[in-house]
Protein backbone atom coordinates (compact mmCIF):
# COMPACT_ATOMS: atom_id res chain seq x y z
CA UNK A 1 0.00 0.00 0.00
CA UNK A 2 0.79 3.18 -0.93
CA UNK A 3 0.93 7.05 0.43
CA UNK A 4 1.01 10.49 -1.16
CA UNK A 5 4.40 11.55 -1.39
CA UNK A 6 3.04 15.51 -1.45
CA UNK A 7 -0.18 16.98 0.99
CA UNK A 8 -3.26 17.37 -0.83
CA UNK A 9 -4.51 21.10 -0.84
CA UNK A 10 -6.99 21.50 1.89
CA UNK A 11 -9.83 23.88 1.16
CA UNK A 12 -12.30 25.58 3.26
CA UNK A 13 -15.40 23.33 3.51
CA UNK A 14 -18.28 25.23 1.77
CA UNK A 15 -20.64 23.47 3.93
CA UNK A 16 -20.91 21.20 7.12
CA UNK A 17 -18.01 19.48 8.86
CA UNK A 18 -16.28 17.05 11.08
CA UNK A 19 -13.94 17.78 13.68
CA UNK A 20 -10.33 15.82 11.87
CA UNK A 21 -11.33 15.94 8.38
CA UNK A 22 -10.03 18.15 5.66
CA UNK A 23 -11.56 18.90 2.94
CA UNK A 24 -10.06 18.82 -0.85
CA UNK A 25 -11.49 19.59 -4.60
CA UNK A 26 -9.40 17.60 -7.38
CA UNK A 27 -9.48 17.57 -10.93
CA UNK A 28 -10.05 14.01 -11.92
CA UNK A 29 -11.13 12.35 -14.98
CA UNK A 30 -12.49 15.51 -16.32
CA UNK A 31 -14.71 16.56 -13.07
CA UNK A 32 -13.87 18.11 -10.05
CA UNK A 33 -14.30 16.00 -7.03
CA UNK A 34 -15.07 16.94 -3.51
CA UNK A 35 -13.01 14.26 -0.77
CA UNK A 36 -12.73 14.40 2.89
CA UNK A 37 -9.82 12.62 4.37
CA UNK A 38 -9.37 11.61 7.73
CA UNK A 39 -6.58 9.76 9.82
CA UNK A 40 -3.42 8.78 8.91
CA UNK A 41 -2.48 5.64 9.92
CA UNK A 42 -3.41 1.74 8.68
CA UNK A 43 -4.93 0.65 5.43
CA UNK A 44 -6.75 3.28 3.23
CA UNK A 45 -10.85 3.41 3.43
CA UNK A 46 -12.92 5.17 0.29
CA UNK A 47 -16.42 5.42 1.52
CA UNK A 48 -18.66 5.96 -1.90
CA UNK A 49 -22.80 7.22 -0.86
CA UNK A 50 -25.85 6.83 -1.97
CA UNK A 51 -28.96 8.33 -2.76
CA UNK A 52 -30.30 10.87 -1.17
CA UNK A 53 -26.84 11.38 0.29
CA UNK A 54 -23.52 13.30 0.19
CA UNK A 55 -20.07 12.28 1.90
CA UNK A 56 -21.94 13.62 4.71
CA UNK A 57 -24.08 10.47 5.30
CA UNK A 58 -20.71 9.15 6.77
CA UNK A 59 -20.13 12.16 9.43
CA UNK A 60 -20.57 9.72 11.95
CA UNK A 61 -18.86 6.71 10.13
CA UNK A 62 -15.14 8.53 10.02
CA UNK A 63 -14.54 8.94 13.19
CA UNK A 64 -14.80 5.34 14.22
CA UNK A 65 -12.56 4.20 11.24
CA UNK A 66 -10.25 6.87 11.33
CA UNK A 67 -8.55 5.44 14.63
CA UNK A 68 -7.16 2.51 12.68
CA UNK A 69 -7.25 3.78 9.35
CA UNK A 70 -6.40 6.46 6.38
CA UNK A 71 -10.44 7.33 5.54
CA UNK A 72 -11.58 8.83 2.55
CA UNK A 73 -14.53 9.84 1.27
CA UNK A 74 -16.19 11.28 -1.94
CA UNK A 75 -19.16 13.77 -3.19
CA UNK A 76 -19.74 11.65 -6.41
CA UNK A 77 -19.80 13.99 -9.99
CA UNK A 78 -22.89 15.35 -9.72
CA UNK A 79 -23.30 15.31 -6.37
CA UNK A 80 -22.76 17.31 -2.80
CA UNK A 81 -19.82 19.92 -4.14
CA UNK A 82 -18.39 17.81 -6.53
CA UNK A 83 -18.88 19.20 -10.01
CA UNK A 84 -22.39 18.90 -11.95
CA UNK A 85 -20.77 20.80 -15.07
CA UNK A 86 -20.24 18.31 -18.18
CA UNK A 87 -22.48 15.57 -20.01
CA UNK A 88 -21.51 12.49 -18.59
CA UNK A 89 -23.06 11.25 -15.39
CA UNK A 90 -23.89 7.36 -14.56
CA UNK A 91 -22.00 3.91 -12.77
CA UNK A 92 -19.51 4.03 -15.72
CA UNK A 93 -18.06 7.06 -15.41
CA UNK A 94 -18.29 7.43 -12.01
CA UNK A 95 -16.64 3.79 -11.36
CA UNK A 96 -13.62 5.53 -13.71
CA UNK A 97 -13.59 8.57 -11.30
CA UNK A 98 -12.54 6.18 -8.39
CA UNK A 99 -10.34 4.97 -10.08
CA UNK A 100 -8.70 7.81 -11.03
CA UNK A 101 -9.26 9.55 -7.33
CA UNK A 102 -7.11 6.48 -5.97
CA UNK A 103 -4.57 6.93 -8.26
CA UNK A 104 -4.02 10.70 -7.35
CA UNK A 105 -4.09 10.09 -3.93
CA UNK A 106 -1.69 7.16 -4.08
CA UNK A 107 -3.62 5.85 -2.06
CA UNK A 108 -4.39 1.69 -3.79
CA UNK A 109 -5.38 -0.64 -3.06
CA UNK A 110 -8.31 0.57 -0.84
CA UNK A 111 -10.78 -0.80 1.14
CA UNK A 112 -14.05 0.07 -0.75
CA UNK A 113 -17.52 0.83 1.21
CA UNK A 114 -20.74 1.20 -1.07
CA UNK A 115 -24.04 2.00 0.15
CA UNK A 116 -27.67 2.28 -1.91
CA UNK A 117 -27.55 3.31 -5.55
CA UNK A 118 -23.37 3.59 -5.14
CA UNK A 119 -23.40 -0.57 -5.12
CA UNK A 120 -23.84 -0.94 -9.17
CA UNK A 121 -20.58 1.99 -10.07
CA UNK A 122 -18.66 0.13 -7.09
CA UNK A 123 -18.80 -3.34 -8.28
CA UNK A 124 -17.93 -2.09 -11.78
CA UNK A 125 -15.29 -0.15 -10.23
CA UNK A 126 -14.01 -3.49 -8.23
CA UNK A 127 -14.36 -5.50 -10.86
CA UNK A 128 -12.53 -3.31 -13.81
CA UNK A 129 -10.30 -2.39 -11.48
CA UNK A 130 -9.07 -5.21 -8.69
CA UNK A 131 -5.62 -3.74 -8.53
CA UNK A 132 -7.19 -1.01 -6.80
CA UNK A 133 -9.45 -2.86 -4.24
CA UNK A 134 -8.21 -4.77 -1.15
CA UNK A 135 -12.38 -5.58 -0.14
CA UNK A 136 -15.86 -4.68 -0.70
CA UNK A 137 -18.11 -3.86 2.17
CA UNK A 138 -21.87 -3.42 0.25
CA UNK A 139 -24.24 -1.41 2.83
CA UNK A 140 -27.99 -2.05 1.83
CA UNK A 141 -27.72 -2.49 -1.59
CA UNK A 142 -28.63 -4.25 -5.01
CA UNK A 143 -27.46 -4.43 -8.46
CA UNK A 144 -29.46 -4.21 -12.25
CA UNK A 145 -30.09 -7.79 -13.29
CA UNK A 146 -29.91 -8.96 -9.44
CA UNK A 147 -33.08 -7.53 -8.02
CA UNK A 148 -32.50 -3.77 -8.58
CA UNK A 149 -35.01 -3.11 -11.24
CA UNK A 150 -37.84 -4.92 -8.87
CA UNK A 151 -37.74 -1.40 -6.87
CA UNK A 152 -38.88 0.25 -9.51
CA UNK A 153 -41.82 -1.82 -10.22
CA UNK A 154 -44.72 0.11 -8.47
CA UNK A 155 -47.11 -2.72 -9.09
CA UNK A 156 -45.43 -4.55 -6.91
CA UNK A 157 -43.78 -2.66 -3.73
CA UNK A 158 -41.64 -0.87 -5.46
CA UNK A 159 -41.02 2.73 -5.36
CA UNK A 160 -42.23 5.80 -7.94
CA UNK A 161 -39.19 7.24 -7.33
CA UNK A 162 -36.79 5.02 -9.01
CA UNK A 163 -38.42 5.43 -12.38
CA UNK A 164 -38.91 8.99 -11.70
CA UNK A 165 -35.60 9.91 -11.04
CA UNK A 166 -34.53 7.60 -13.66
CA UNK A 167 -35.93 9.22 -16.30
CA UNK A 168 -34.11 11.61 -18.47
CA UNK A 169 -33.94 15.37 -17.56
CA UNK A 170 -37.40 15.41 -16.05
CA UNK A 171 -35.94 15.74 -12.05
CA UNK A 172 -33.76 18.44 -12.68
CA UNK A 173 -37.30 20.07 -14.50
CA UNK A 174 -39.28 19.20 -11.57
CA UNK A 175 -37.15 19.12 -8.49
CA UNK A 176 -35.27 22.48 -8.96
CA UNK A 177 -36.80 24.55 -5.60
CA UNK A 178 -38.81 21.56 -4.19
CA UNK A 179 -35.49 19.60 -2.58
CA UNK A 180 -36.55 20.56 1.13
CA UNK A 181 -39.94 19.14 0.47
CA UNK A 182 -38.89 15.67 -1.22
CA UNK A 183 -35.74 15.11 0.83
CA UNK A 184 -37.02 16.29 4.34
CA UNK A 185 -40.51 15.75 3.57
CA UNK A 186 -40.15 12.60 2.03
CA UNK A 187 -37.10 10.66 1.40
CA UNK A 188 -35.67 11.02 4.77
CA UNK A 189 -38.82 9.98 6.86
CA UNK A 190 -39.46 6.91 4.68
CA UNK A 191 -35.89 5.53 4.73
CA UNK A 192 -34.96 6.54 8.29
CA UNK A 193 -35.96 3.75 10.99
CA UNK A 194 -34.03 5.28 13.96
CA UNK A 195 -35.49 8.53 15.55
CA UNK A 196 -32.76 11.32 16.13
CA UNK A 197 -30.34 9.69 13.48
CA UNK A 198 -30.81 12.33 10.82
CA UNK A 199 -31.34 15.98 12.22
CA UNK A 200 -32.78 19.49 11.50
CA UNK A 201 -28.83 20.56 10.64
CA UNK A 202 -27.86 17.19 8.79
CA UNK A 203 -31.42 17.87 6.76
CA UNK A 204 -29.94 21.73 5.76
CA UNK A 205 -26.67 20.12 4.86
CA UNK A 206 -27.88 17.83 2.41
CA UNK A 207 -31.12 20.27 0.87
CA UNK A 208 -28.12 22.80 0.56
CA UNK A 209 -25.81 20.79 -1.91
CA UNK A 210 -28.80 19.44 -3.91
CA UNK A 211 -30.30 22.88 -4.26
CA UNK A 212 -27.13 24.04 -6.44
CA UNK A 213 -27.31 24.62 -10.23
CA UNK A 214 -27.39 21.25 -11.84
CA UNK A 215 -27.27 19.17 -8.76
CA UNK A 216 -29.71 16.66 -10.04
CA UNK A 217 -27.52 15.64 -13.26
CA UNK A 218 -25.34 12.93 -10.58
CA UNK A 219 -28.60 11.19 -9.14
CA UNK A 220 -30.59 11.20 -12.63
CA UNK A 221 -27.04 9.57 -14.15
CA UNK A 222 -26.71 7.08 -11.58
CA UNK A 223 -30.49 5.90 -12.13
CA UNK A 224 -30.83 6.04 -15.71
CA UNK A 225 -27.78 3.42 -15.73
CA UNK A 226 -30.29 0.93 -14.13
CA UNK A 227 -32.47 1.47 -16.85
CA UNK A 228 -29.70 1.73 -19.58
CA UNK A 229 -27.72 -1.58 -18.07
CA UNK A 230 -29.56 -3.98 -21.02
CA UNK A 231 -27.73 -6.90 -19.42
CA UNK A 232 -24.14 -5.46 -18.73
CA UNK A 233 -23.96 -6.12 -15.16
CA UNK A 234 -24.72 -9.83 -15.26
CA UNK A 235 -22.55 -9.94 -18.13
CA UNK A 236 -19.86 -8.45 -16.19
CA UNK A 237 -20.42 -10.82 -13.20
CA UNK A 238 -20.11 -13.45 -15.34
CA UNK A 239 -16.68 -12.62 -17.17
CA UNK A 240 -15.17 -10.97 -14.16
CA UNK A 241 -16.77 -12.33 -10.99
CA UNK A 242 -15.19 -10.21 -7.80
CA UNK A 243 -12.20 -11.80 -6.14
CA UNK A 244 -11.66 -9.77 -3.25
CA UNK A 245 -13.75 -10.40 -0.20
CA UNK A 246 -17.06 -9.22 0.39
CA UNK A 247 -19.14 -7.70 3.46
CA UNK A 248 -22.72 -7.84 2.93
CA UNK A 249 -24.25 -5.35 5.54
CA UNK A 250 -28.04 -5.03 5.25
CA UNK A 251 -30.51 -3.31 7.45
CA UNK A 252 -34.68 -3.22 6.61
CA UNK A 253 -34.16 -5.05 3.32
CA UNK A 254 -32.29 -7.81 4.63
CA UNK A 255 -31.54 -10.15 3.37
CA UNK A 256 -30.94 -8.48 -0.45
CA UNK A 257 -27.53 -7.16 -0.48
CA UNK A 258 -26.16 -10.86 1.06
CA UNK A 259 -28.50 -12.46 -1.91
CA UNK A 260 -26.76 -10.31 -4.79
CA UNK A 261 -23.42 -9.99 -4.11
CA UNK A 262 -22.87 -13.77 -3.41
CA UNK A 263 -24.21 -14.05 -6.91
CA UNK A 264 -21.43 -11.57 -8.30
CA UNK A 265 -18.47 -13.23 -6.32
CA UNK A 266 -16.21 -15.77 -6.71
CA UNK A 267 -14.64 -15.97 -3.41
CA UNK A 268 -15.69 -15.33 0.12
CA UNK A 269 -18.62 -13.05 1.16
CA UNK A 270 -19.05 -12.63 4.98
CA UNK A 271 -22.85 -11.21 5.62
CA UNK A 272 -24.25 -8.84 8.76
CA UNK A 273 -27.65 -7.81 9.38
CA UNK A 274 -28.23 -5.00 11.16
CA UNK A 275 -31.24 -5.23 12.93
CA UNK A 276 -33.72 -2.87 14.21
CA UNK A 277 -32.51 -0.02 11.62
CA UNK A 278 -34.05 1.48 8.35
CA UNK A 279 -32.19 1.94 5.37
CA UNK A 280 -29.84 4.29 6.61
CA UNK A 281 -27.27 2.03 8.31
CA UNK A 282 -24.42 4.47 8.04
CA UNK A 283 -26.54 6.98 9.51
CA UNK A 284 -28.87 5.00 11.66
CA UNK A 285 -25.98 2.64 13.27
CA UNK A 286 -22.61 3.85 12.51
CA UNK A 287 -21.23 1.86 15.63
CA UNK A 288 -22.61 -1.55 14.72
CA UNK A 289 -21.54 -0.53 11.03
CA UNK A 290 -17.87 0.55 11.87
CA UNK A 291 -17.19 -2.94 13.83
CA UNK A 292 -18.70 -4.53 10.93
CA UNK A 293 -16.07 -3.35 8.83
CA UNK A 294 -13.25 -3.10 11.25
CA UNK A 295 -13.64 -6.77 11.57
CA UNK A 296 -13.81 -7.16 7.97
CA UNK A 297 -10.72 -5.08 7.11
CA UNK A 298 -8.72 -6.53 10.24
CA UNK A 299 -8.83 -9.90 8.73
CA UNK A 300 -8.41 -8.87 5.10
CA UNK A 301 -5.10 -6.73 6.07
CA UNK A 302 -3.77 -10.02 7.87
CA UNK A 303 -2.99 -11.00 4.64
CA UNK A 304 -1.65 -8.53 2.78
Amino acid sequence: MSTSEAPMPVVTPAGATVPGVTHHLTEVNGTQLHHVSAGTTGSPVLLVHGWPETWWAFRKLIPLLAGTHRVHALDLRGFGDSSADGTQFGEHVAAEDLHHLIQHLGEGPVHLVVQDISGGLGFRFAATHPEDVLSLTAVESTLAGYGLEALADVNDHGSWHVGFLGAPGIPSLLLPGRERELLAGWAYPLMNGTAGAVTDDDLDELVRTYARPGAWRGTEGLYQSLFADDGGTRALAQARPLAVPVLAVDGANHPATAATFRQVSAGEVDAVHVEGVGHLVAQEAPEALAAAILDHTARVDERH
